[in-house]
C-alpha cells in the first residue's frame, strides 16, 4: 500500500476538524439533547475531549512517520467510539433525538460514520508505517 505523504498528513487535518465540528453540533456546548442523550460519553466534558483528540490528530500530521504507535492509539480510540455508536444506533432511536433537536438528531447519526471511516483511515497509515521504509525503529 502506497499512500503519499501529503495525502497523509491531509486526512489527519481532516480528521482533527472533524473533531472540532462538535462546537456546532453542540451550539458552542449549549445544546442539551446532545448531553442528555448519551450523558456518559457526550457531556461537555466528552465534547471537549473529543475536540482535544481532534488537536492531537492535527499536531502529529507532518510527523505522523515518527509516531506510529500513536497512530495506532488514534485507530484504537476511533474504533472504540464507533462501537458505541453503533451500540447506541441499535438500542436507541435517532428519529426521537431529531425530535427534540435537528442538530442533535444530525449529530447522532453521522458522529459514528465518521469514527469508522478514520478508524480505517488510521489503520491504514499504522499498516502503512509498518510495511514502509520508514523509521524502523518506530
Amino acid at each position: 500500500m502506497n499512500i503519499k505523504p501529503k495525502t497523509i498528513a491531509i486526512g489527519f487535518v481532516i480528521a482533527g476538524l472533524m473533531n472540532f465540528s462538535v462546537l456546532v453540533f453542540s451550539k458552542g456546548f449549549n445544546n442539551p439533547v446532545i448531553n442528555a442523550t448519551d450523558p456518559d460519553v457526550m457531556s461537555n466534558f466528552g465534547l471537549i475531549m473529543i475536540m482535544i483528540w481532534g488537536l492531537a490528530y492535527i499536531s502529529t500530521a507532518k510527523t505522523y512517520h515518527h509516531v506510529k504507535w500513536l497512530v495506532a492509539v488514534f485507530a484504537i480510540e476511533k474504533l472504540i467510539y464507533g462501537v458505541i455508536w453503533t451500540r447506541w444506533m441499535i438500542d436507541n432511536s435517532v428519529s426521537e433525538v431529531f425530535e427534540k433537536d435537528a442538530l442533535a438528531g444530525a449529530f447522532y447519526s453521522i458522529y459514528g460514520i465518521n469514527d469508522w471511516t478514520f478508524f480505517l483511515f488510521f489503520l491504514m497509515v499504522f499498516i502503512h508505517l509498518q510495511t514502509s521504509s520508514y523509521n524502523t525503529l518506530n
